[in-house]
């Protein structure tokens, strides 16, 4: 349930509420509007609790919260978060552009990236340390290596790092050296990574599960909530369906569905979701249009000679272009880059 304060509720009424919902034996989770001070309660709730939580001081009504999800609800915060890291800002009329190698795989290929990413408007660079893999013999990403290369790219071109973590044991080490936790697909419901990643006081990007709901997508994004971090931003990156045509079908819709559900922002990975690199601008001005928050691109400066995912990377000159059209639908939907 949530503790809605009554607007012009002092510090002390807030701080009085937070200690009877912990009292109660509820984790709370204070939530600052602009008007209006919310304290969601999460736990085991009785009706006795709830009359208890009425009668307190500067307290307007308490609400029971309806979706499975508590904190990601917008019945808990109707204002739409924003989540900002350097110059990259994603949600509301935020539109964040991350883009880069889908694997770091030597220091200048990483730099050259960086550098013409940034030059045509990107707002943070993307690139793999750590790389999980479908086959064991494929390439597994520099590892320590590849995270000093990042930060020196960083150091650089001043764009920060968004990066893939994918073991709970490895968060500090990305942390040390990452500006944003990326979740990988095949870990959206590694619920210990999870925890661990809300707890390492980072913003996360995570993506959603090639098989997985959009309610299950919003459940992996509690874990992270209730571990204490409200920087999460959720990626639309494709499931997977019946269709040959694309390596992923990319729902274009989960974008409002979601907005319609969650005051978190929205991310669309049209490289994964399509894996074509023909099909990658269309498709991104497509999820801007469809009120997307962010944008997940991959690219290199030779896809050809690519260790992952070439056939679905941007040249430089595709990426300019690609962006020249992002800029194009984001104004027409008041968007801003």
């Amino acid at each position: 349930m949530i503790v809605v304060m009554k607007q012009g509720a002092t510090k002390e009424q807030v701080e009085h509420m937070i200690r009877r919902v912990e009292e109660l034996g509820l984790k709370s989770h204070v939530i600052h509007g602009t008007e209006r001070t919310v304290i969601a309660a999460i736990g085991d709730k009785r009706d006795e609790d709830r009359q208890s939580l009425e009668s307190g001081p500067g307290v307007d009504e308490v609400v029971a919260i309806l979706a499975p999800y508590k904190v990601a609800s917008l019945e808990v915060k109707r204002e739409r978060t924003i989540v900002h890291c350097g110059s990259l800002s994603v949600g509301n009329c935020h539109l964040g552009v991350i883009a880069g190698p889908c694997s770091v795989e030597s220091e200048e290929q990483t730099l050259a990236t960086a550098r013409a990413v940034k030059a045509a408007g990107a707002t943070a660079l993307r690139g793999g340390a750590f790389k999980p893999r479908t086959s064991p013999y494929s390439f597994q990403g520099l590892k320590m290596d590849g995270l000093k290369i990042l930060a020196a790219a960083r150091a650089e071109t001043g764009l920060p790092i968004v990066t893939e973590v994918i073991a709970a044991g490895d968060v500090p080490l990305v942390a040390a050296y990452a500006d944003v936790l990326q979740i990988g697909a095949r870990n959206m419901q590694n619920y210990r990574l999870l925890e661990e990643a809300g707890a390492a006081g980072k913003p996360v990007l995570l993506k959603r599960g090639p098989s997985a709901t959009l309610d299950e997508l919003l459940l992996a994004a509690e874990y992270i909530l209730n571990a204490g971090n409200q920087n999460v931003m959720l990626c639309e990156r494709g499931i997977r369906t019946f269709e040959t045509h694309t390596r992923y079908t990319l729902p274009v819709a989960s974008v409002p569905y979601l907005h319609d559900r969650t005051h978190l922002p929205v991310v669309v990975d049209p490289s994964h979701g399509t894996g074509h690199t023909s099909l990658v601008p269309r498709t991104a001005a497509a999820a801007v249009a469809a009120g997307a928050d962010g944008l997940m691109l991959e690219v290199h400066p030779d896809p050809e000679t690519a260790l992952s995912d070439g056939y679905q990377s941007l040249t430089f000159r595709q990426f300019e272009e690609t962006m020249a059209l992002i800029h194009r639908v984001a104004e027409a939907v008041g968007k801003q880059v």
